[in-house]
Order: structure tokens, then sequence, then C-alpha cells
């Protein structure tokens, strides 16, 4: 079988377009036909009235799908702009206004061939000129702020489509590879067509290529590799207008438990024009106020390297939302301690006690703080205000038993312990002077410094929301790990109850009700930039 150019009729490059659709699927060279139906499409929308436009398209669309899944055979990685044969096919490879932090070379996948089961099969995505692709990009050393990508690299949601070059019929193709996001319109001839987009591929893809599943519990229990990895990461490509939305898990998890929120904003255009993700991974063995205080660390540290000068407007309106522990920690990073916590553990001030400088200087930073500054708004989910009661189950004790003894917090408040020891509060010494002080222990109804922070809200005026789960038949009310009582708080803007165990955040009504919650912050913001 040959591959010669079938002869058009009267309907021109749609009808040559159409021919080369028909053989494709049993020529010779099936990529070749499959690029040059494209391009005769392509060329067709250029000439075409609007009536014969939405054929061409299509046309267009499934051409460009059938040759990139061939190409993909060829090269499923290493992907970067310049000329590619394959075979007897050129194409020039061209990425057009892509996010800086995809350095290449990219690994790059259809987006219809990415499982949508990280999102229990909702995907985002809208018809229109184009293909949809998934892309993936290693981190490397790049530029300072490439710190704030996630550790398994960048990812993206492209379009791509192929062109005929303008200038010559016989120059190779071109394959174009867009941020779909950036474009308004494809301009083809007189027609401007809305780009085909899918908002839910590439972090679909990236979940699964990603390690933090399983090492979430090894970092409860001490594991160092969460560790090395811990820190805020960018999710989206910064934008120093947008609110940055900071998601911080709890216990023994990892960010991706975000997965379901993450699609929810990135899929609702007017969610996605307001709101970046950030997302934290932090190792869950440290006790409350030290993970507050490695929270606080990680905003600063990425403020730092993204607005040095504190002058965008994103630092005005970040929104927190926090699961379990990452709510406590949320809340206590939108309050003011006082002297209250100091006074739960120590009985004189921190001038009286006999300490190392750096000692003193830590515990002082765990005790004392205040509202994190450009925090607008925060939504706690299952989070336990007043404690849990599995803290202190059988399980919870054998759990606490292994979680927390190498952390630098701990380590510092034992040294000072056993050398003041009259100046700890007598039912916290033992715990201070061995170190038995973590994560799980710090949400013991009953522990002194825990209950002194259940006192500690946000400000008056600042809105807060809270989202719980109630398994049904529970009694008293709980979603297994979290009683209700303990998830509410006074003087929530809202709260919201859904029939849930304690992976609330996975639930279409709370994933809902964050996203109403993010449409009502964008309407304050947009009120006050007035």
């Amino acid at each position: 079988m040959t591959n010669s150019p079938p002869s058009p009729d009267d309907n021109g490059d749609l009808d040559a377009a159409r021919a080369w659709a028909r053989r494709a699927p049993s020529a010779d060279d099936p990529l070749r036909a499959w690029v040059r139906c494209a391009i005769d499409a392509y060329r067709a929308i250029e000439t075409s009235g609007d009536d014969a436009v939405p054929d061409a398209v299509a046309l267009a669309n499934d051409a460009t799908a059938e040759a990139i899944a061939l190409l993909l055979r060829y090269r499923p990685t290493d992907w970067s702009p310049g000329p590619l044969q394959v075979g007897d096919v050129h194409v020039d490879v061209e990425f057009r206004d892509i996010a800086t932090s995809l350095r290449t070379p990219l690994r790059l996948r259809r987006a219809r061939d990415v499982p949508m089961d990280a999102f229990d099969g909702k995907r985002y995505s809208t018809p229109g000129f184009g293909v949809a692709i998934a892309a993936l990009s290693s981190r490397d050393a790049g530029p300072p702020a490439s710190r704030l990508l996630p550790q398994s690299g960048a990812f993206g949601n492209l379009t791509a489509w192929i062109e005929p070059d303008a200038d010559s019929r016989d120059a190779s193709p071109r394959l174009v590879l867009a941020d779909a996001l950036k474009l308004d319109a494809v301009a083809i001839g007189a027609h401007r067509l809305q780009p085909a987009r899918d908002t839910s591929a590439a972090y679909a893809w990236a979940m699964e290529v990603s390690k933090l599943e399983r090492l979430g519990l090894w970092g409860l229990v001490g594991g160092k590799a969460i560790g090395r990895r811990a820190g805020l990461y960018l999710l989206d490509e910064y934008d120093p207008g947008k609110c940055p939305l900071v998601m911080i898990h709890g216990l023994g998890s990892n960010p991706l438990i975000w997965s379901h929120v993450s699609n929810a904003v990135w899929g609702e255009a007017d969610l996605r024009a307001r709101f970046q993700v950030w997302q934290v991974v932090h190792q869950t063995d440290a006790p409350l106020l030290a993970a507050r205080l490695h929270l606080q660390d990680y905003l600063d540290d990425a403020w730092r390297q993204l607005d040095p000068d504190g002058t965008a407007r994103a630092r005005s309106g970040a929104v927190l939302i926090g699961h379990s522990l990452g709510g406590v920690v949320a809340r206590l990073l939108c309050a003011d301690s006082g002297d209250a916590l100091w006074n739960a553990a120590f009985l004189v001030p921190q001038e009286a006690l006999d300490a190392d400088e750096a000692d003193l200087k830590l515990i002082e930073r765990i005790f004392f703080f205040r509202p994190y500054a450009g925090v607008a708004r925060a939504v706690f989910l299952a989070a336990p205000h007043r404690g849990s009661p599995s803290a202190a189950t059988l399980l919870g004790r054998l759990t606490g038993d292994l979680v927390g003894w190498r952390t630098m917090e701990v380590q510092a408040l034992r040294r000072v312990a056993q050398r003041n020891p009259q100046a700890i509060r007598p039912e916290l010494l033992p715990v201070f002077e061995q170190g038995w002080i973590n994560s799980i222990t710090t949400l013991h109804s009953e522990q002194p410094v825990r209950r002194a922070a259940e006192a500690l809200l946000p400000p008056p005026g600042f809105p807060y929301h809270t989202i719980a789960g109630v398994q049904r038949g529970s009694d008293p009310q709980s979603d297994g790990i979290v009683p209700l009582a303990s998830a509410m708080l006074p003087g929530a803007v809202s709260s919201f109850v859904v029939e849930s165990g304690h992976r609330v955040h996975e639930r279409p009504a709370a994933v809902a009700e964050v996203v109403r919650i993010l449409r009502e912050h964008a309407r304050a913001t947009t009120r006050t930039d007035a």
C-alpha cells in the first residue's frame, strides 16, 4: 500500500483531510497519514466558513490525537522543543507559553489516557480545539524558587495541535504544546477557537508517581524520608496576584489527601483565577506546638523566595485549610498565644530559667506566637480542637511510644526540664524530662498545654469555618476518631456536618462546602480590593 496523498475534491483541504483519515488506519506509515490529515484539517479551518469549522476542528483533533499516540510510542519521555524525526516524518516541536516550572525534558501523556481513580472518576475538562496533554518534569537544580516545586517534579496541563508552517507548504509542520490556561483562544485564519482543556490529568498522573502516600505513615513514627521532603510546595506557577490556598495534612498523612479539593479548585474557572494551590509536607511526629512552628518557618521561607520585598497582593489573602491535626495547626497559626501556653507548662518566667541561649530561644518561639501575617481565612476539617479520645486508646499509646523523640524541639525542652525541674508544672515534669511528648500525646484531651491551646481562637472578625464528619449511629457523635463536639468551634462563620468517617475531605458534600467557602472568600477579597 502506498502513502501517496489522496486527490481533494471540490471541498479542497477538508476533503483531503477526510481522505487521509480514511486511509490512515491501514496505511504503511499511519503517523505520516495522521500528520497530513491534521495539516489539511488545519488549513480547512483557515479557509472555511463558520458552518464547516466544527467538522474541520473535529478532524484536526482526531488526527492530532492519533499522531501523538504514535509519537509517544517512539518517545514517551525526553520531550524538548526542536526538530523531531520518526521514520520519514519530520515535525518541529514548539513549546508555547508554558510554565517556567516545566523544565525540559518533559514526560508527556494524552490526558484521556490518565485514569481518574485519584478523583473517584471526577475529571474537569472542556472540549475545544486541540488535544489535552498531561506533562511531568523532573525537579532539578534550577533557580532558588525551584526548591518550592514538588519533590516528584512539576506538572502541567497542556494542549497540543499540529499546524503547517505559515511560510511554506514544504516546511516541516509544527507540533505545538501550549498552556491552554494562558490562551484566551487559538487564532486560525478569521476564526478564534477555544482551546481544549483538561485540568485534572496532570495532577492525577503526578499522584501515580509520587512516593508521599507510603512515606506519610513512616513520618509519624520517625521515618526520615518524609522529613527530608518537609516544607511548603507550590503546585501552581507562582502568581503574586492570586490568594494562596495552603493545605495542611494530619497525622501519618500526606498532601495527596487534598486531591479532591485541589481538583475542584483547578477545575472551576472562577476559583482557578483567584487561588493558587500550596501544599505542606510535614513530619507528623512533632508535638502540636512544634508543628505550628514548623509551618510558620515553611511559610516564611517560601515568602523570602517568592516575595522578598513583601509587596505582593498574594501576601494579604491566604486561606489555610487543615485536616485533623493539620486543622488544629491551622487554627494556632491564626491565634495569639499571649502567655497562656507558657503558664500551662512553666511555673516561672523565661528569664528565670537556667538554659542555653539557643534552647531558650527555641522554646520561646514554640510557646509564644502571634497570628501569621497575611492569613485571611481558615477552614478546619475533622480537627480535634478539644483533643481526641483515640489518642488515649491502646493503639494511640502504642503508636505514641514510637513517635517524636528525635525532634529538636523535644530535645531542647528535655534539656531545659532536666536543668530546671522546679520550673516545670509537676504533672508535666516526667513527660518533659523523658522527652515523652509528641503529636499524639499533645492531642490527649487532658494534656495541660493542649487544654490551654484549646482556648486560643482567631481574633474577632477573622472568618473561620468548621467541617466535620459523623458516622451513622455513633454515640456520642463522632467520625470514628474525632468527636463532633471536638471538631466544632464557637464563633465559626459556618459549621457543616456530613455523614462520613474521618476522611471527610474526600466526601463530595465536604468538597462542595470548601468550594462555597472559597467563593465567599473571593467575593470578600474583591470587595476589599475595590
